[in-house]
């Protein structure tokens, strides 16, 4: 018990710390995917991808057949999607954050199966898959 009382404010930054390295993993929307499930999922064909990426960064190197809406236009965009809201909603951004954030928004729109790629296009690079211009 001595050994905790003496040592309050350094448990107290182990344990603050610890959370702050959860939280993502907690607050996670929507399915996770790697880029091999992915794979799997685009190669069945009843899969809509979305790059929330902005426009810059989707000219760059893109999943093929994906469509450029930007996290930032998602809210006003978000009925070009209407038609795949009972397919499955593939969300890719560069590192996978922004795409979290963008599954939040479809699952609160009503979309039912929505998945997150897993470490985003950088991802899908480090697998050696293919990007389309």
């Amino acid at each position: 018990m001595k050994f905790f009382i003496d040592n309050i404010f350094v448990i107290g930054i182990v344990a603050l710390s610890g959370g702050a390295l959860l939280w993502p993993v907690l607050t996670q929307r929507g399915k996770r995917a790697t880029a091999h499930e992915v794979t799997v999922l685009i190669n069945g064909g009843k899969a809509t991808i979305v790059d929330v990426r902005d426009a810059t960064e989707f000219a760059n190197g893109h999943l093929a057949n994906a469509k450029n809406i930007p996290l930032a236009d998602l809210d006003s965009r978000i009925g070009e999607l209407e038609k795949a809201k009972s397919k499955c909603v593939i969300l890719v951004c560069q590192s996978g954050a922004r795409s979290g954030a963008a599954a939040g928004k479809l699952l609160k729109a009503g979309f039912t199966d929505v998945v997150n790629l897993d470490g985003g296009v950088a991802a899908w690079q480090k697998a050696n898959l293919p990007l389309v211009k």
